[in-house]
C-alpha cells in the first residue's frame, strides 16, 4: 500500500475515533440530563404526596410545583439541544465513516492494479524469454 493511502486511511481512522469519542460523551451528557429530570419528577411527586398528608403545606405545594415545572422546563430544553447535537454527531460518524470506506477501497484497488501491472510485466518478460529461446534454438 502507498504511503499516500496509509495517510489517508490513517487520518480517517482518527476522525472516526474522534467522533466516537465525542458521540460517546454526548450520551452520557444526555444519560446525566435524563437523570436529572426523572429526579425533578420523583421530587415533585414526593412533595405532592407529603402535601396531601399535610394540609398545612397545602397551599405552599402550588408554588413549589410551578417553581418545578418552569425547573423541568428548562431540562427539557437542555435535553432536547443535547438530542439536536447527538443527531449532528451521529451524521457526522456516519459521514466520516463513508469517507474512511472510500479510502480504503481506493487503496485496495491501486493495490490490485499494482499487482495487475506487475504481473504483465512479469508475463511480457517471460514472452521476451520464451521469444529469446526460441530464436536462439534455430
Amino acid at each position: 500500500m502507498s504511503s499516500w493511502a496509509k495517510s489517508l486511511i490513517k487520518l480517517s481512522t482518527y476522525e472516526v475515533e474522534t467522533l466516537q469519542k465525542r458521540l460517546a460523551d454526548i450520551a452520557d451528557q444526555r444519560q446525566r440530563v435524563e437523570m436529572k429530570l426523572a429526579a425533578l419528577q420523583a421530587e415533585g411527586e414526593a412533595e405532592q404526596a407529603a402535601a396531601a398528608q399535610d394540609p398545612q403545606n397545602g397551599w405552599r405545594v402550588v408554588s413549589y410545583l410551578d417553581a418545578l415545572r418552569v425547573r423541568m422546563d428548562l431540562v427539557r430544553q437542555d435535553l432536547y439541544l443535547i438530542q439536536v447535537e447527538e443527531q449532528g454527531a451521529r451524521d457526522a460518524l456516519a459521514k466520516a465513516f463513508e469517507a474512511q470506506k472510500k479510502y480504503e477501497h481506493v487503496a485496495e484497488q491501486a493495490e490490485i492494479l499494482a499487482l495487475k501491472q506487475l504481473d504483465r510485466l512479469e508475463s511480457a518478460q517471460m514472452d521476451e524469454v520464451g521469444l529469446r529461446k526460441a530464436a536462439g534454438g534455430r
